[in-house]
């Protein structure tokens, strides 16, 4: 049977310096045996150094808590993505807003975070406004697309999702995000991943005129 392994002084023959010790029985203090000598002693064993952190997920207009695990020396900063790995979800997200003890904060330490806000980006929401080719206002709608959030939108493409199929025209990107340097593109290639996009507008390109009856 093997025992965890952790390193502490040993009384006997490394009172200074940490050795190899071997775990024989968790306790306080659990009974340990040094890996250089077999001494066997009883130790008050160093406390782990993960900290939990509360984080909000923002995911599809709803929004959840859960316990984020890590250790305190980690930045984290507004922008930043992260894998969530948690109780209630598992899933890579965004950090949108820090919170701590003094206020908000553009970045900080782990250990000085109340709570990192965040949104969900491994799967997302998409907003289209598709518009109908003729140009009628009456029978714009506007659709929600579930996508992986590093799919691409790009204008004056075609595409298709299910019964779906448009061409992009426009679309608003997320506030806060370094990679775009305006907040509406309209120009033929202009492309952004699905998880920062705020809306798109399309053209409707079905072959079935859309109706509401």
């Amino acid at each position: 049977m093997s025992h965890a392994r952790v390193a502490l002084a040993c009384p006997s023959c490394s009172p200074d310096e940490p050795t190899a010790h071997e775990v024989l029985k968790e306790a306080d203090p659990a009974t340990v045996r040094c890996g250089e000598c077999g001494h066997v002693h009883k130790e008050s064993l160093p406390e782990d150094e993960t900290i939990e952190r509360r984080v909000v997920v923002s995911q599809s207009g709803d929004s959840f808590s859960a316990r984020h695990g890590g250790d305190p020396d980690e930045q984290f900063e507004v922008g930043q993505e992260f894998l969530l790995d948690a109780p209630e979800a598992l899933m890579q997200v965004r950090v949108t807003s820090i919170e701590t003890d003094e206020g908000r904060a553009e970045a900080a330490a782990f250990e000085d975070v109340e709570t990192l806000w965040t949104r969900a980006v491994g799967n997302v929401t998409v907003n289209v406004t598709v518009n109908p080719k003729d140009g009628k206002r009456e029978e714009t709608r506007s659709v929600a697309l579930q996508v992986p959030g590093d799919e691409q939108f790009m204008i004056d493409e075609t595409v298709e999702y299910g019964d779906e199929k448009f061409t992009v025209t426009s679309f608003v990107v997320r506030d806060g995000i370094d990679r775009y340097d305006r907040e509406q593109y309209h120009y033929t290639g202009d492309a952004a991943l699905a998880k920062d996009l705020k809306r798109v507008y399309a053209r409707d390109e079905k072959t079935t005129a859309w109706s509401a009856w």
